[in-house]
């Protein structure tokens, strides 16, 4: 059988054309599959932004709400009714909503005005490049994040501590930067105190964004979620299962997985009919030789695994190549921050479950030419 392996390999290499056309076709299919699907989980990514820039627990919301990019408004009385819940640790309120921000020139720019609890600043940037969050404290103070001063830039103006702006009217003074996670919409934020948000934003009966809640040592989340849960009105959520549940909502609701699907599919069938017709012509070449060896006792069966032999060497050049280049492609995207890619293991899994698919299906085409190899061919 060694022997066999040792022939198919010389066999396969001695064609540099069609052995070079067959691994750059698996290539350039699980270049595009790793690719495409890693931005695609880097857009979905990007979805759950607002869990990630406030760490809390458990998110308690309204019970229409579906993701944390589109809250419902809630009373205010609403957190002293989750505070009066037995296990709960602490409760602090949210506000987050879409404001526009006067630039001194006096250009307009739309921002996501953040808006945390004073006394704890449970839901403080995660992530401070300069200034102090305490600072948020003073009269009028903000803490901008990085995409706020991109956007600002753009229309001219250069944010530093100590310059002003105005939200509604209202005059806001930068007390820090911040980094913030990408979010899906691109949103810039702008992070204040709970009650300066309320007077920021435009006057509303309810303006409780969400209510970042911990547990009591020795209550487990899930426990405290269930006893959330059973207070009228209320949706208590993990964070974890918030995270995938928005996920899971942008995948259903939006048309993103149709797009990066069809691209997928379309190098699933290319690489299927380049791999396929020249394992084909491959074997239609190589007939004489092959016939030898079936006259030589050469069984279908053996054949069979010669074939098997050549295409796991071309799928696995062409899965490395592939997925080297798309990992050297993420590699540099990942020096913008403003490029969705994350290559999570379960792509490479997938990416070489098609490529092993390919393999299978264009043996499988050259396998019928070889079925019908007659002894006799080597002497024609």
């Amino acid at each position: 059988m060694r022997g066999l392996s040792k022939i198919a390999w010389k066999m396969l290499v001695r064609e540099r054309a069609k052995f070079s056309i067959l691994v750059f076709a698996l290539g350039f299919c699980t270049l595009l599959i790793v690719q495409q699907a890693s931005i695609f989980c880097g857009l979905m990514f990007w979805t759950t932004a607002n869990l990630r820039n406030f760490n809390a627990p458990i998110w308690v919301v309204d019970q229409q709400v579906e993701d944390p990019n589109a809250t419902v408004a809630l009373r205010n009385i609403e957190v002293e009714r989750v505070r009066s819940v037995s296990g709960v640790g602490w409760a602090y309120p949210l506000f987050l909503g879409n404001l526009s921000a006067r630039l001194s020139n006096g250009q307009q720019q739309t921002v996501q005005m953040v808006g945390i609890d004073a006394t704890s600043l449970v839901g403080r940037p995660m992530q401070m490049r300069s200034g102090r969050v305490e600072d948020l404290r003073l009269p009028d103070a903000v803490i901008v994040d990085r995409q706020v001063e991109t956007f600002f830039s753009r229309k001219g103006v250069t944010l530093r501590i100590g310059s002003l702006f105005e939200i509604n009217d209202r005059r806001a003074q930068v007390v820090g930067f911040c980094d913030t996670a990408k979010s899906f919409t691109g949103q810039a934020c702008v992070f204040s105190t709970f009650d300066r948000a309320l007077d920021y934003a435009p006057p509303q009966r309810t303006q409780l964004s969400a209510i970042l809640v911990a547990p009591s040592p020795g209550v487990s989340t899930g426990e405290l979620v269930a006893r959330i849960n059973r207070l009228k009105g209320l949706h208590a959520i993990e964070r974890d299962a918030f995270f995938w549940q928005t996920i899971w909502f942008y995948v259903e609701t939006s048309g993103i997985p149709i797009s990066f699907g069809t691209v997928v599919v379309l190098g699933v069938v290319v690489g299927i009919a380049v791999a396929g017709q020249t394992f084909y012509l491959f074997v239609n070449d190589n007939l004489r030789y092959l016939a030898a060896l079936k006259a030589m006792g050469a069984t279908n069966g053996r054949l069979a695994m010669m074939v098997a032999s050549q295409a796991a060497n071309v799928g696995f050049l062409g899965f490395g190549l592939g997925s080297g280049v798309a990992a050297l492609f993420g590699f540099g995207a990942l020096k913008d921050p403003d490029f969705p890619f994350i290559l999570p293991w379960l792509v490479i899994a997938f990416a070489a479950a098609v490529t092993v698919f390919i393999c299978l299906v264009s043996g499988a085409i050259a396998l019928r030419r070889i079925a019908t190899i007659e002894p006799a061919t080597v002497f024609k």
